[in-house]
């Protein structure tokens, strides 16, 4: 057997009568497969002809009924095998054939670093349930939509450290996504320019094409031992990409209930200013999420954005084995005609 599973050199072997051999092909002239059930009705309609028009001669027999030899059954064997030997060769001119398609992949994946603020304004529920919880939902389903990049995830509040190295096993990741909580990091305040420098750490041995960060936050700079605008410049000079995102509204925002359960406002005020510089320096852009439809295209943007290259070859080969069943019909014919000249022909009849 070759490749494509059959052998056109065992053309004797049954196995190409059968109904899943014949269902695997494809033919090339298909149309001459539908003349294949009229093969027995011509040789009907020709028995019906001679049988209306043939010459008689009439005999007196002594008794009613002529006696019957089983023998004379043999009769329809040459006019069944040359039908067979017809529909060989209108198989062999439908020309069955087998296509293989052999597919080459190669993927350049990108490796992106997600650095989420997981600070105590990150409560506030502007989005639901909450800032955080909102981010981390549509993070996951960035996660799922990636086929062959790596990721790994920075969390930071007062200080910043990697959850995550970076990995395409989607499902661990969704684990860790899971597992972000406000008691990572005891530490108050919003590192940036920390999680930045860590995100870029995680960069240092990659030898990806395109290496990204998506920092998202929702406050100003107000921790951490590295200025935000510097820790982004030395990520440009490694080549990282940043994208920056901006989670919340302005102005009064819920953030929790009083004793009764009523919700309780907070006034807020988010500085852009910071994180547009950063996205700017490192090349990205900046986005500004105030719900969580917006958060979700953020990521789908993004997604568009920095797309994995994947280049896809083809390759395909076609055999026929019309050879075959004209083999089988060769052989019915000279059936055919090796019985044409013996006792199973009626010669009355012919």
């Amino acid at each position: 057997m070759d490749r494509l599973g059959l052998n056109p050199d065992f053309w004797w072997h049954p196995f190409w009568f059968r109904p899943d051999v014949l269902a695997g092909f494809t033919w090339e002239n298909p149309w001459f497969l539908y003349a294949i059930p009229a093969v027995p009705v011509l040789y009907m309609l020709k028995w019906a002809l001679h049988f209306r028009f043939r010459d008689k001669i009439e005999i007196a027999f002594f008794q009613k009924k002529t006696p019957t030899d089983p023998s004379a059954l043999a009769r329809f064997i040459p006019p069944g095998i040359q039908s067979f030997f017809l529909a060989m060769l209108l198989v062999a001119l439908a020309r069955p054939q087998k296509t293989s398609e052999l597919t080459e992949q190669k993927s350049e994946g990108i490796d992106i670093v997600l650095a989420a603020d997981i600070s105590e304004s990150m409560r506030i529920e502007d989005l639901k349930p909450n800032r955080l919880e909102a981010a981390k939902e549509v993070a996951g389903r960035f996660v799922e939509g990636r086929s062959v990049d790596r990721i790994g995830i920075v969390v930071f509040a007062g200080d910043a450290f990697a959850v995550a190295p970076l990995t395409n096993d989607y499902a661990l990741l969704q684990d860790y996504i899971d597992e972000i909580d406000f008691n990572l990091i005891t530490k108050p305040g919003t590192a940036i320019g920390s999680a930045l420098a860590v995100a870029t750490n995680r960069m240092m041995e990659s030898k990806a094409k395109s290496r990204v960060v998506v920092l998202l936050s929702d406050g100003d700079n107000t921790a951490g031992n590295i200025d935000p605008l510097t820790a982004a410049r030395i990520a440009a000079g490694y080549g990282i990409k940043l994208y920056t995102i901006a989670v919340g509204k302005d102005g009064p925002v819920p953030m929790g209930t009083d004793f009764f359960g009523n919700p309780q406002f907070i006034e807020n005020n988010l500085d852009e200013r910071t994180l547009r510089e950063i996205a700017q320096v490192g090349s990205g852009q900046f986005f500004r999420a105030t719900s969580e439809r917006t958060l979700e295209g953020i990521f789908k943007k993004i997604d568009q954005l920095e797309k994995s290259e994947v280049r896809v070859r083809r390759y395909r080969q076609t055999q026929d084995f019309y050879m075959v069943y004209l083999h089988w019909g060769m052989v019915f014919l000279l059936m055919w005609l090796a019985t044409k000249s013996t006792f199973m022909t009626n010669a009355l009849e012919d």
